[in-house]
C-alpha cells in the first residue's frame, strides 16, 4: 500500500510538473512573439528614418528623422542598422544624396553610441572614395565639390577620434581629459597641436566652401536649397567651438615649455583661423536660418596673446547653445504622415489662422506654386512601399508563428499520447497490485507460500524500477522538449537579427528545417524506444499475469502436490536468477552503447571544429591573396597611368613648342613648300587614327598603354612638323591663304593640346577624342593642295623623255657658255691692256671654272638620276617611273631649264661687262641666280635618293664646289669693279658754308630719292616674285630637304615678300693694293 501511494503521488506531482511547464511554454511563445513584433517595428521605424533622411529632394534633414536614427543607434548600440542600409544607397547617382548621407553621418559620428565610431571607421574607405568621385566631377548644382570636403572632414574625423580615443566624436572633453590626451611629452603636445589645427583647417574650408556658393541675404537663407546646404554648418560650429577652445589652450601649454621664437609658425596659423572662424561665426549669426537653431558664441575683437601667460585666465570658451524647440507630434510610419501642408493658401492679404511649419523654415510658396506637391507624391509613394514592406515582414513573422505553433501543437500531442500510455500503464500495474493483495489475502495462512508471495512482492518491485526508468525517460523527453524549445526561440533570434539580407533569411530557414527534422527524428527515435519499453512492459505483465495464474493453480494444488510447489519455487528463483542476469547484461550493454555514442560524438565535434579551423585559414589565405592581386592591379593600372601622364606631357611640349614657333621672329624666314605640308598632313591624318585606335585599346585593358604610348609620341612628332611646315608655307603663300593656314595651325595646336589635356585627367580620359584635331589637319591639308603650283602642259608619259632632253640641252648650254667665254677671253686680249685686261682675264677664268663646276655638277647630278630610276622602278619602264613620280620629274626638269638659262645669262653679263657694255651688277645678280639654280638641281636631285649613297657624296662635293666657285666669280667682279671705276675726291674747301648747306641738302634728297626708288623696286621684286610662284611653281620647292624647309644656303636664300633682303656673304677678298 505504501508502494501505490508512493507510485500516486509521483504521478500527480508530474501531472502538475506538466501543466505547470505547459503555462510556462505558452508564456514564452507570447512573450517571443511580442517582442518580436516590437523589434520588427523598432527596425522598420530607423529604416523608414534613414531612407527618408537621406533622399534626392534638395530639403534639409528633418531633425526628426534624424533622432530616430541616432537613438536607433543607440538602442543597438551600434550603427550597424544604418550602415546595412546606406550600403545599398546609389551615393554615385546623385550629389544631394551623397551631401545628405554625410550630414546623417555626421550627426551619428557626434550624437550617436559610442560603438558608431568603429562601425563608421570600416567604411572609411567608401566614404573617401565618393568623396574623391564627386571631387573629380562638376555637377550644375555645385554638391559635388560640397561633397568633396564634407567626406574629407568625415574621414579625418574619424582618424582623429580613433587614434584619440580619450576625446569623444562630439569633441566635449574636460580639460582633465585634454591634458591627459596631450602627456608631459612636448613632442607629443606639439604633435595634438597640429592635428588640432588640421581638424579646424577641414572644418572651415566646409564651411566656407558652402558660404561661398550662397548669398546670404534672408531670402536665400530660406529656401530650401539653400537650408539643404546650410544644415550641416551646425555641426561645424559646434566643432569648431570646441577645436577653438582646444587649440588655445594647447598653445598655452606649448609656450610654457618651449620659445617663443620656434612656436612663430603656429601662432601665425592660429591668427589665420582666429580670423577665418570669427568671420564664419558672424555670417552665420547674421543668417535667418540660424537664428532659431542655434545660438552662436562670439569671438573676442582679438586672439589671444600667448606671449603673455597671464591671457589664459582671460580667456572664455566659447559655448554653443541649441535651443530646445518641441516639434510637434507626427503620426506614426504605419499611416502615411501629412509631411507638408497641401491645404490651399489664403487669399493674398488674409492672416492664415495657423501658420505651416514649412513656411516657417523655408519662407511661403512663390505664386502659390511650390515643389511641395511633388515632395508629397515621393513621400507617399515611400510610405506605400515601406506600408508593402511592412505588411511582408508581418506576413512572414505570422508564417513563423504559425509554423512554431504547429511543432508546439504536435509536440503537445504527442506528449498527450505519452501521458495516455501512463495512465494505462498505471491502471494496469494498479490491477496487478490489487490482484498481488487478493492472492496475498487468500493464502496469509500459508505459511509454506511466504516465499512465494515475497518473491512476486520483489518482482513488482522490480516493474516498479523499470517505471520509474520509464518516467526517467519521460524526464529526460520533457528536457529534450524544452531544449528544442530554447532552440526554436534561439533560431528565431537569428531570423529577426539576419532578416536584412534573403540570402541569410533562407539559411536560416534552412537550418531551422534541418534542425526540426533532426528533433523530430529524435522524438520518433524516443517514442520508439517508449513504446518498445512499454510493449516490453506489458509483456512481462502478462508473464506476470500468467505467473499469478500458476501461482493460484499452484496454491489450489498445494494441499494434493507439495513437491510441484517446491519445483515451481525452485523454478521461480530460477527464473528470477535469469531475470536478474537479463537485466545486468542490459544494463552493461546500455553504458557501453552510450560511451560509444559519447565517444563519437566527441570525434564527431572534434572534426567539425578542425574543419571550421581549417575553411577560416583557407578562406583569410583567399582573402589575402585577392587583396594581394587587387593591389598589384590596381599598382598597375597607377604605373600605366603615369606613363601615359609622361607621354602626354611630353606630348604637350612638343606641341607647344611648335605652336610658339608660329610667333617666333626667327621662324619668318623659314619656308617650306605645299607639296611637303600635303605629305605631312597625310602622315599626321593617319597617326590621329593610330590614336584613336590606342587609345579605344587603352579603355578596354588600362593594364597595357603602350599601343597609346606609341601612337601619342608619333602624333605628336607629325602635328607639331605639321603646324611647322604650315607656318613656313604661310611665309611664301598669297595673303589671304597666309592668313587662313596660320590660323588653322593656330587651331591645331590648340585643339592637340585641349585633346592632350583630356586626356591626363582620369575622369575626362573615356570622353577624350580627337575629332577636332583631324578637322584642323584636314583643313590645313586642303590649304596645302590649293598652294600647289600649276602643273605643266605635258603629258606624264613625256616627262621621262623631258628629263633626258632638258639635262641634254642643260650640259650644251654649259658647253656653249665655256666656248663662248673662251672666245671672249681671246677677243679681251686683243682689244684690251693693262688694268682692264687684267680685270677681263680675272673675271672670264672665274666664269670659265664656274662653268666647269656647273658641269661636273650636271654630270655627278645624272649619275645620281639614273641610280635612283634603276633602285626604285622595279619592273617598270623608266617612262613609267618618272610618270609615277611626276612632281619629283618636274622639279628635275625645272632646276635643268634654270642651270641652262642661268649659264646663258652669265655668259651674256659676262660679255657685256668685258665689251664695257653692262654693269657688274649683272653679273653679281646672274652669278646668285646660277648658284640657286644649281642648288635646286642639286635638291631634287638628293630628294629621293638613298643616303649612304657614294653618288649622292660625289654630288655634294660638285654643289660645294659651285658655290665656292660662284663666291670668287662675285668676289673677282667686285674686285674688278673696284680697280676700273675712278673715284673722284672730294673737295670742299672752296665753297661757304651757305654753299655747303645747300649740297647737303641735294644730297638728302637725292638719298631719299634713291630711298624711295630703292623701296619701290623691293615693291616690285616681291610682285615679280609672287607671279612668278603663281605660274611656275617656287623654283626651290623641289630642292628641299626631308624636313621640307628651305635647303640652300644663305647666300642664295631669298627674301620674304616686303622685307630688305639680307646682304650675301662675301668671301675672303684680299684687301687692295694702293
Amino acid at each position: 500500500m505504501k508502494c501505490n501511494q508512493v507510485q500516486i503521488l509521483i504521478m500527480t506531482n508530474i501531472n502538475k510538473i506538466y501543466v505547470k511547464y505547459t503555462i510556462y511554454e505558452f508564456y514564452i511563445s507570447l512573450e517571443f512573439f511580442f517582442f518580436y513584433i516590437f523589434f520588427s517595428l523598432s527596425l522598420l521605424l530607423q529604416l523608414s528614418s534613414i531612407s527618408k533622411a537621406i533622399n534626392s529632394t534638395e530639403t534639409p534633414v528633418k531633425e526628426k528623422h534624424a533622432r530616430r536614427i541616432i537613438l536607433g543607434t543607440h538602442r543597438e548600440k551600434g550603427a550597424y542598422t544604418f550602415w546595412s542600409y546606406a550600403l545599398g544607397i546609389p551615393l554615385h547617382s546623385s550629389a544631394i544624396l551623397s551631401w545628405k548621407f554625410c550630414h546623417v553621418l555626421h550627426k551619428i559620428l557626434r550624437d550617436g553610441h559610442q560603438n558608431s565610431l568603429q562601425d563608421c571607421m570600416r567604411h572609411r574607405s567608401s566614404i573617401a572614395e565618393n568623396g574623391v568621385m564627386w571631387g573629380n566631377f562638376r555637377d550644375r548644382n555645385g554638391y559635388g565639390q560640397l561633397v568633396s570636403l564634407y567626406s574629407k572632414l568625415l574621414c579625418f574625423k574619424l582618424d582623429f577620434h580613433t587614434k584619440h580615443a580619450e576625446i569623444k566624436a562630439n569633441l566635449e572633453a574636460t580639460d582633465e581629459v585634454l591634458e591627459r590626451t596631450a602627456g608631459t611629452d612636448v613632442n607629443n603636445v606639439f604633435q595634438l597641436t597640429v592635428e588640432v589645427f588640421d581638424y579646424m583647417d577641414v572644418e572651415l574650408r566646409l564651411a566656407e566652401a558652402v558660404l561661398r556658393q550662397l548669398n546670404t541675404s534672408i531670402a536665400i537663407s530660406t529656401l530650401s536649397s539653400g537650408q539643404c546646404r546650410l544644415a550641416p554648418l551646425i555641426q561645424v560650429v559646434q566643432d569648431c567651438s570646441h577645436l577653438y577652445h582646444y587649440t588655445v589652450k594647447l598653445l598655452f601649454k606649448l609656450h610654457a615649455c618651449l620659445p617663443a621664437d620656434t612656436l612663430q609658425g603656429h601662432r601665425d596659423r592660429f591668427h589665420d583661423q582666429f580670423h577665418s572662424l570669427k568671420t564664419f561665426f558672424n555670417r552665420a549669426r547674421d543668417m535667418m536660418y540660424f537664428k532659431r537653431l542655434i545660438q552662436i558664441p562670439r569671438l573676442p575683437d582679438s586672439p589671444p596673446n600667448f606671449l603673455r601667460a597671464s591671457a589664459l585666465a582671460e580667456h572664455v570658451k566659447p559655448m554653443v547653445v541649441i535651443p530646445d524647440e518641441e516639434e510637434p507630434e507626427e503620426q506614426e510610419d504605419d499611416d502615411p504622415e501629412p509631411l507638408i501642408d497641401v491645404t490651399e493658401a489664403p487669399p493674398t492679404g488674409a492672416a492664415p489662422p495657423q501658420v505651416d511649419i514649412f513656411d516657417q523654415a523655408f519662407g511661403p510658396p512663390n505664386n502659390g506654386f511650390d515643389d511641395r506637391d511633388l515632395q508629397i507624391d515621393s513621400l507617399k509613394r515611400e510610405m506605400e512601399l515601406l506600408r508593402a514592406e511592412l505588411e511582408k515582414i508581418k506576413a512572414e513573422a505570422q508564417r513563423y508563428i504559425t509554423q512554431l505553433k504547429s511543432q508546439i501543437n504536435s509536440l503537445e500531442a504527442e506528449l498527450e499520447e505519452q501521458r495516455v500510455q501512463k495512465q494505462r500503464a498505471l491502471l494496469e500495474n494498479e490491477q496487478l497490485r490489487m490482484e498481488l493483495e487478493a492472492t496475498r489475502r487468500r493464502n496469509a495462512e500459508h505459511e509454506s507460500m511466504q516465499g512465494v508471495f515475497s518473491e512476486a512482492e520483489k518482482k513488482a518491485q522490480a516493474t516498479e524500477l523499470r517505471y520509474n526508468k520509464l518516467k526517467e525517460k519521460h524526464a529526460e523527453l520533457v528536457s529534450n522538449h524544452a531544449e528544442l524549445l530554447r532552440k526554436s526561440a534561439d533560431t528565431v533570434k537569428m531570423l529577426s537579427a539576419t532578416q536584412q539580407t534573403h540570402e541569410e533569411v533562407e539559411r536560416t530557414k534552412q537550418q531551422l528545417a534541418f534542425e526540426m527534422e533532426r528533433i523530430r527524428q529524435e522524438a520518433d527515435m524516443k517514442m520508439e524506444e517508449q513504446k518498445f519499453e512499454m510493449d516490453k512492459l506489458r509483456r512481462e505483465l502478462e508473464e506476470k499475469n500468467g505467473e499469478v495464474a500458476r501461482v493460484r493453480g499452484t496454491l489450489q494444488s498445494n494441499e494434493k502436490a507439495g513437491l510441484q510447489l517446491n519445483s515451481s519455487l525452485a523454478a521461480l528463483q530460477a527464473e528470477k536468477e535469469r531475470l536478474l542476469r537479463n537485466a545486468s547484461e542490459k544494463e552493461a550493454e546500455l553504458s557501453s552503447l552510450r560511451q560509444a555514442h559519447q565517444l563519437k560524438e566527441s570525434s564527431l565535434l572534434q572534426e567539425k571544429e578542425r574543419s571550421s579551423r581549417e575553411l577560416g585559414e583557407l578562406q583569410g589565405k583567399l582573402q589575402e591573396k585577392l587583396g594581394r592581386e587587387q593591389q598589384l592591379q590596381q599598382k598597375l593600372l597607377e604605373e600605366q597611368f603615369s606613363l601615359l601622364l609622361g607621354a602626354v606631357s611630353e606630348a604637350e611640349n612638343i606641341v607647344q613648342d611648335a605652336a610658339a614657333k608660329l610667333d617666333d621672329p626667327l621662324h619668318i624666314r623659314c619656308t617650306s613648300s605645299p607639296d611637303y605640308l600635303v605629305s605631312r598632313a597625310e602622315v599626321t591624318l593617319g597617326s590621329i587614327d593610330k590614336v584613336k585606335v590606342g587609345h579605344a585599346d587603352y579603355l578596354q585593358n588600362m593594364g597595357d598603354a603602350s599601343a597609346l604610348l606609341r601612337a601619342l609620341t608619333q602624333f605628336s612628332h607629325l602635328t607639331a612638323d605639321t603646324i611647322i611646315n604650315g607656318s613656313a608655307t604661310a611665309h611664301m603663300a598669297p595673303t589671304d591663304h597666309a592668313d587662313r593656314l596660320t590660323e588653322n595651325c593656330r587651331s591645331c595646336a590648340t585643339q592637340c593640346l585641349e585633346f592632350l589635356k583630356h586626356l591626363k585627367s582620369k575622369a575626362t580620359l573615356r570622353s577624350a577624342d580627337p575629332a577636332a584635331v583631324r578637322l584642323v589637319v584636314q583643313k590645313i591639308l586642303l590649304l596645302g593642295q590649293e598652294l600647289r603650283p600649276k602643273g605643266m602642259d605635258v603629258g606624264k608619259d613625256e616627262l621621262g623623255d623631258m628629263v633626258e632632253k632638258e639635262m641634254a640641252s642643260t650640259s650644251a648650254a654649259i658647253e656653249e657658255a665655256v666656248r663662248r667665254i673662251d672666245e671672249m677671253m681671246n677677243q679681251a686680249r686683243q682689244d684690251t691692256e693693262g688694268v682692264k685686261l687684267e680685270v677681263n682675264e680675272r673675271i672670264l677664268n672665274s666664269c670659265t671654272d664656274l662653268m666647269k663646276a656647273i658641269r661636273m655638277l650636271v654630270l655627278a647630278s645624272t649619275d645620281l638620276q639614273k641610280e635612283i630610276v634603276e633602285s626604285g622602278r622595279g619592273a617598270a619602264t623608266v617612262r613609267e617611273f618618272y610618270a609615277r613620280n611626276s612632281r619629283w620629274t618636274e622639279g628635275l626638269i625645272s632646276a635643268s631649264k634654270a642651270v641652262g638659262w642661268g649659264a646663258t645669262q652669265l655668259v651674256d653679263s659676262a660679255d657685256k661687262v668685258v665689251l664695257h657694255m653692262g654693269k657688274y651688277e649683272e653679273l653679281i645678280v646672274c652669278s646668285h641666280e646660277i648658284a640657286a639654280s644649281t642648288a635646286q638641281l642639286v635638291a631634287a636631285s638628293k630628294v629621293k635618293a638613298d643616303r649612304n649613297s657614294k653618288k649622292l657624296t660625289t654630288l655634294q662635293q660638285a654643289s660645294r664646289h659651285v658655290n665656292e666657285m660662284t663666291a670668287k666669280v662675285v668676289a673677282s667682279t667686285k674686285s674688278g669693279q673696284d680697280q676700273v671705276e675712278d673715284k673722284d675726291e672730294m673737295d670742299f674747301s672752296g665753297m661757304s658754308l651757305i654753299k655747303l648747306k645747300k649740297e647737303e641738302m641735294e644730297s638728302q634728297v637725292k638719298v631719299l630719292e634713291l630711298e624711295t626708288m630703292l623701296d619701290n623696286e623691293r615693291l616690285r621684286l616681291g610682285e615679280l616674285r609672287k607671279k612668278h610662284y603663281e605660274i611656275a611653281g617656287v623654283p626651290l620647292e623641289q630642292g628641299s630637304q626631308d624636313n621640307g624647309l628651305q635647303a640652300a644656303s644663305p647666300k642664295v636664300s631669298k627674301p620674304p615678300l616686303m622685307k630688305k633682303p639680307p646682304l650675301a656673304n662675301k668671301p675672303a677678298v684680299p684687301p687692295k693694293k694702293t
